[in-house]
């Protein structure tokens, strides 16, 4: 920031405060505004002033002290302990003294926190550092742990890049917004590598970068003349953190992107551990990975989080507010609010309307909304998914006719949604005896991604968040559950042993463990493959529910063999956090308000045709199933 808008704005601030408060500096990092002070212990008595801030200037308010305003890190240590409760379970405080903060991680925040704010105010005005407050995960997390401590490593950096996109999104805009553009870089009639750029004359955002499930080499238009070169995108945003969405993110930062990934911290944890694995099965399978460990490091420290609901300045002239999506952890629609309301955009992401055991349903009430580019997985004019709980009710009578015959049951699930709502599932199950008690294997990155859902109870269900939060209630506690962590050897002892269920990555049976599970387990009558989730075209999953018996499977030597299935084979419908056709209809019919525009994206040629068709005829709006590589100038 110059130091002439910098003077402005310290002016701006002072001309807000009673005379008591100072402010030495102010500087915008990312979104919000900083505002440094000699005296930190006052503008903490005030307790509305920080709100009447933010009313005021309509940006998110941290207050920092000045250098030397503060205890000693030792004497505020006793000080915070003295003041926070003994029930909120401090686990750690960690002191930054070049920017005035401690960071407090305790197993209930709230205590923390204390009503409306006044625990924290207590603690700044009695030791004068700035607190910030996160959640020890009821379940151990190296995910979170790791994401965590990379950035408190980093803060430096990373400060030092909050404020080079701040003083980016807090510029003032070169020319007067007069258009709208959305380009398809991917995703349209076709499920996966999923990516938009939406640019207006100042503005370029990509939305998500993923890619295309069971199709190596197919992947975003990155190269198109509309988003060349990389290093002139302004803004990532993530919907939510499933490969088909986020995969080549890193990919960016390998070819010069050095911007910001706006998502909110589930996705931006998720993201990173299914990059990660990415990585690992490319590795393992003999393929070339498109990048390295490093560029996901940095589409992490790149990562600005934003919470449901919060209206962000993502650029000059664009506002974005991330809500609840219904479909996985942290997985958002995405409102973007274009110039001084010259035009307002939303992408659905994935979405899943109605509420599940894990989460609330999509959010689809805006302000405004004149245009959507919006999901069509299930969007063919019989792709009505079966009733939760008669799907339900269906898995619960396969696993006891599988386990009445001796055999086993394994689920191709996706780690992150799928995987948890079964375990949810299973575990009601047993405690109320519809089906007998038996072990249920994690195999993958399962295990992993439930701890990283207990990292953040906010965003599920309140029953479930609530349950969550008591260790004895905790469902994804339940004894019955296990990693498979001893590699094939486990394997091959659990598919020799007892009946069990076993819920395995990859949820499109496109690698992963599942492949050795049909090695061990398909070749018995007695066992049952049960599929659960969306399997897209091209993938062996697409295959084998199709009626493909007759499968080839690589050897850990790297041999091809044949393998013929004699397993039962079974598909439910009603787990998919997809919506299906009349969630997506009653989506836009009950949506407020209605768009006068909509893509219709993100599902095979049959399904955007049919679903685009449908919504022109039953709410008369317009509506378009785009090809990739299309531009279409939405105002």
């Amino acid at each position: 920031m110059s130091e002439t808008a910098n003077s402005d704005l310290l002016e701006q601030i002072a001309a807000e405060l009673p005379d008591h408060l100072d402010v030495t500096n102010a500087r915008y990092e990312g979104p919000n505004l900083v505002v440094y002070t000699e005296t930190p212990r006052a503008f903490a008595k005030d307790g509305d002033i920080i709100g009447s801030l933010a009313r005021t200037f309509q940006k998110r308010i941290t207050i920092r002290p000045a250098p030397g305003t503060q205890s000693s890190p030792d004497e505020a240590r006793a000080t915070i302990r003295k003041i926070v409760p003994d029930e909120a379970e401090i686990r750690d405080l960690e002191f930054y003294p070049t920017v005035g903060e401690v960071v407090i991680e305790a197993e209930k925040p709230g205590l923390v926190i204390g009503p409306r704010g006044s625990t924290l105010r207590e603690i700044t005005q009695e030791v004068g550092w700035t607190p910030e407050v996160i959640r020890t995960p009821p379940v151990e997390s190296s995910t979170v742990s790791n994401v965590r401590n990379f950035l408190r490593h980093e803060r430096g950096e990373r400060r030092e890049f909050l404020e080079r996109v701040g003083e980016r999104i807090h510029g003032s805009p070169a020319k007067e917004v007069e258009w709208v553009r959305v380009t398809t870089l991917g995703c349209c009639r076709e499920v996966g590598r999923a990516s938009f750029l939406l640019a207006t004359p100042n503005t370029k955002i990509l939305i998500d970068c993923g890619d295309k499930p069971g199709a190596e080499g197919e992947v975003p238009y990155l190269h198109a003349p509309e988003a060349m070169p990389l290093t002139d995108i302004d803004a990532v945003v993530l919907t939510h953190a499933h490969l088909d969405h986020s995969a080549l993110l890193p990919l960016l930062f390998k070819y010069g992107y050095d911007g910001p990934v706006f998502t909110t911290e589930p996705t931006r944890d998720l993201m990173g551990l299914l990059q990660l694995d990415y990585l690992d099965v490319a590795a393992k399978e003999g393929r070339a990975p498109p990048y390295e460990s490093e560029q996901v490091r940095e589409t992490i420290k790149h990562t600005i989080p934003i919470d449901y609901g919060d209206t962000t300045d993502i650029a000059p002239d664009v506002k974005l507010t991330m809500h609840n999506a219904g479909h996985i952890l942290g997985s958002a629609v995405c409102h973007f609010h274009v110039g001084s309301g010259f035009h307002n955009v939303v992408f659905s992401g994935d979405i899943h309307y109605e509420p599940t055991r894990l989460f609330n349903g999509a959010v689809n009430n805006f302000p405004r909304a004149e245009s959507m580019v919006m999901e069509s997985t299930y969007g063919r004019r019989n792709d009505y998914q079966t009733d939760t709980a008669e799907s339900e009710a269906r898995v619960r009578t396969l696993i006891r006719e599988t386990h009445e015959a001796g055999g086993k049951v394994v689920i191709p699930a996706f780690a992150v949604g799928r995987s948890q709502e079964l375990m949810l599932v299973l575990e009601e199950a047993m405690r109320e005896g519809e089906i007998p008690t038996m072990p249920v294997y994690l195999d993958g990155m399962i295990r992993e991604a439930t701890a990283i859902h207990t990292a953040y109870p906010e965003y599920l269900r309140d029953g479930l968040r609530d349950r969550i939060l008591h260790e004895d209630e905790n469902p994804f506690l339940m004894e019955e559950f296990s990693q498979v962590d001893g590699g094939h050897e486990m394997r091959e002892e659990i598919a020799s042993g007892d009946p069990c269920v076993i819920l395995s990555t990859s949820g499109m049976v496109t690698g992963g463990p599942i492949m050795s599970w049909l090695e061990l387990l398909g070749p018995e009558s007695d066992n049952t493959l049960l599929f659960v989730g969306y399997q897209a075209e091209g993938t062996l999953g697409r295959r084998i529910q199709g009626g493909r018996r007759e499968i080839s499977l690589d050897d850990r030597r790297g041999h091809a063999s044949r393998l013929t299935l004699e397993c039962r084979i079974e598909s439910v419908s009603g787990f998919s956090g997809h919506a299906d056709r009349e969630g997506l209809e009653k989506f836009v019919e009950e949506m407020n308000p209605r768009p006068e525009r909509i893509l219709c994206v993100h599902g095979d040629e049959s399904a955007t045709d049919q679903l685009s068709s449908g919504l022109y005829q039953k709410y008369n709006v317009r509506t378009y199933r785009p090809r990739n590589l299309e531009t279409f100038r939405l105002s």
